[in-house]
């Protein structure tokens, strides 16, 4: 999950650390003296471009856990809203309307929908920005990080799981004849081609087909009318890619899941993307494989993949910011591990200790969150940043800019 493409560019040379420019340190490296971080939002780091991005997977991950979070934290999301339905990555001034100027997204929109949906007690907001999204919609099925952009695989598949936590059929959301579902059928790479079982973000220059292992973790979840939060799924009705002239939903799902099981194969991660760093491991996008294989009902390399981020992704998370602790919780939450001892740590301590802490739902989650932390506090291991650490490795779909990539 990346923070939306406009800002993909940043991103890709390191301005966007994973998606948030937010550590769990401050100063964070690439925090703005001219943006104030405000009251009620997580993370320290310049909100610019992933302001509504980094809140909306916090409050799911809280929610997740059986947290209630703030209220300030609660209403400072409520507040980017724009008064047409759609959300900006950041509004520096949300008390004045959104003008022309303001520039709106699909991906913080649908988001923010998914963590309002969580949060319960926002259908007005829910409704508003379902309604923006679809009249956000393109003719081939699809949407793009922008209201008339080229569709692409990773916005497609953000909003289809909008939809679906809200309660909506999304094959029933279309602009003419064609449903997202349609889309990510046409992005998905036939099994006899290079890459084959895999999605494209958009077809090349010459109509190409490339795999990009983010957009195939985003279309497989798309695939499945899922949203961020997902558990194990039931067994894929194959294990490896199988032909179709126009596969079904379920079919690209499963190749999907194929293509990220071989590649997660060998040593349990992703690698980056980025132009100079083909030979280091990315933590986003290996979250985004763990969530998408286990929804795939694929459990042991996604148990794999995530074991091996529990061995090295603290470092990442902990100079990333909420964004990257709350991918990593919904990945632990997928393959039901205990995101409250993550190789002697706490992911729910670290998370909640960058903003306005949340409370607990209920006695029972209570109970649960004790015995986690009382495990963390045995090992009294806590996350050190690692000194040269490239803050611009690990951009996942669930913390991205949904550039164009291959991997």
């Amino acid at each position: 999950m990346n923070v939306r493409r406009s800002a993909a560019a940043l991103a890709a040379v390191g301005v966007l650390a994973a998606a948030a420019p937010a550590t769990a340190a401050d100063p964070s490296p690439s925090a703005s003296p001219k943006v104030t971080v405000p009251s009620g939002l997580y993370g320290k780091g310049d909100p610019t471009y992933d302001g509504v991005w980094r809140q909306s997977l916090t409050l799911l991950a809280q929610r997740t856990l059986g947290y209630r979070p703030a209220a300030s934290a609660v209403d400072w999301l409520v507040g980017q809203q724009c008064g047409d339905g759609g959300f900006a990555a950041f509004r520096a001034a949300p008390a004045r309307d959104c003008d022309s100027k303001v520039v709106r997204d699909t991906n913080s929109t649908a988001a923010a929908v998914q963590a309002l949906r969580a949060v319960g007690g926002h259908d007005k907001e829910v409704r508003r920005a379902l309604v923006w999204l679809t009249n956000a919609q393109n003719k081939d099925g699809g949407w793009g990080y922008s209201p008339g952009g080229p569709s692409d695989t990773n916005s497609t598949g953000v909003v289809i799981g909008a939809f679906a936590a809200a309660g909506q059929d999304p094959a029933r959301v279309r602009t003419g004849e064609k449903t997202p579902y349609d889309l990510l059928a046409a992005r998905s790479i036939p099994c006899d081609q290079d890459g084959g079982g895999a999605l494209a973000y958009q077809p090349g220059k010459k109509g190409e087909l490339l795999a990009n292992a983010d957009a195939t973790a985003a279309g497989l979840l798309g695939a499945l009318g899922k949203g961020f939060v997902t558990e194990a799924g039931g067994a894929p009705a194959q294990d490896a890619c199988a032909r179709a002239g126009h596969p079904t939903r379920e079919q690209v799902a499963d190749n999907a899941g194929a293509y990220l099981a071989a590649a997660v194969a060998k040593t349990g991660h992703l690698k980056s993307a980025l132009a100079g760093a083909e030979d280091q491991p990315d933590f986003g996008n290996t979250a985004d494989a763990v969530v998408a294989l286990a929804a795939n009902g694929r459990t042991e390399p996604a148990k794999k993949a995530y074991g091996w981020l529990e061995k090295n992704a603290g470092p990442w998370a902990a100079q990333s910011g909420p964004a990257a602790y709350a991918q990593l919780i919904l990945a632990a939450h997928a393959v039901g591990e205990q995101p409250g001892d993550f190789d002697g740590t706490s992911l729910v301590r670290s998370l909640n200790a960058l903003g306005p802490a949340p409370r607990m739902d209920s006695a029972a989650h209570e109970s649960a969150a004790n015995e986690a932390d009382s495990e963390e506090s045995g090992s009294g291991v806590w996350w050190i940043v690692g000194a040269g650490l490239v803050a611009g490795i690990g951009i996942g779909f669930l913390l991205s800019g949904r550039k164009k990539r291959q991997p």
